[in-house]
């Protein structure tokens, strides 16, 4: 998918929401995190990208609690806080999309964005209020779900990474974290899911977007921050960069082949997929 022309709001001026200083990680003889920086601020979408072994799986676990840090401080809404599991994330305000989902497939849209959150008392569910807040959020995304009532396992790819978009709104977070939420998907579902991107930045939240490919980091993205080697390599505003200095950032050379490929404006199928 090409990068879309169409205007985008001007990059927020505001106080970061969520940022990171000096994070450092380590397993065993391995150093995962080095002195690792990042800002994200309200109605930002920040793109982190890397080639594989960068440590963007690691600072993502270590924003949603799922690792500690071994030094270096993460502040979020204006005071330094320690995430010390995934439901403390969750209680501050930063909800995290991963990968797989995480989706069961024989329940349906209510029951799935619910799961473990369920409305009610007494042992009795509240299945109306549940119901009311499912279309709220997914009407907040401008989502194309035939019915909150469906099945999992009756939507699309692009319809399933809705639902746990959706899903990551339970709460009213300030961030929202998608780990590769493009990855095996088609033109038109990647092009829907990046209109919801879109509508979480018109909602005022934070975004840290996780992606391989260039094409749609460039397409919704306000900043990108590139991690090498579990550093911060280089930092770029999206008016700013070509996918050559994207290239050329993340494999830590501008004369290799790919980063000529894409100088010489040849195909994003080459510049724009390079692997986590």
């Amino acid at each position: 998918m090409t990068a879309t022309t169409k205007e985008r709001p001007e990059p927020s001026v505001a106080d970061p929401v969520l940022s990171l200083s000096g994070i450092e990680k380590r397993f065993g003889a391995v150093q995962a995190l080095s002195e690792v920086h990042l800002d994200v601020a309200p109605g930002e979408v920040v793109a982190l990208v890397g080639d594989n072994g960068a440590g963007k799986s690691t600072l993502v676990k270590v924003i949603s609690g799922v690792y500690q840090p071994d030094a270096g401080s993460i502040t979020f809404s204006g005071r330094k806080v320690q995430v010390g599991g995934p439901s403390e994330a969750q209680a501050l305000g930063i909800s995290t999309v991963f990968q797989d989902l995480a989706l069961c497939d024989n329940l349906d849209v209510v029951a799935n964005l619910f799961l473990g959150q369920e409305r009610g008392s007494r042992g009795w569910l509240d299945e109306v209020s549940m119901e009311k807040e499912a279309w709220r959020l997914l009407r907040t995304l401008s989502a194309k779900i035939p019915s909150v009532r469906i099945p999992i396992a009756a939507l699309s790819g692009g319809q399933r990474q809705t639902v746990a978009i959706a899903r990551s709104l339970v709460g009213a977070p300030k961030i929202v974290m998608l780990d590769e939420p493009t990855a095996a998907l088609g033109v038109a579902q990647t092009a829907e899911v990046l209109n919801l991107v879109e509508r979480l930045r018109e909602n005022g939240l934070g975004v840290i977007l996780v992606s391989h490919n260039m094409a749609d980091v460039q397409a919704v993205a306000d900043r990108i921050v590139v991690l090498r080697l579990g550093r911060n390599a280089a930092e770029f505003n999206i008016a700013d960069v070509t996918t050559a200095d994207l290239v050329a950032a993340i494999t830590g050379a501008s004369d290799n082949v790919v980063a000529e490929r894409a100088r010489r404006g040849q195909p994003d199928s080459i510049a724009g997929a390079v692997d986590e």
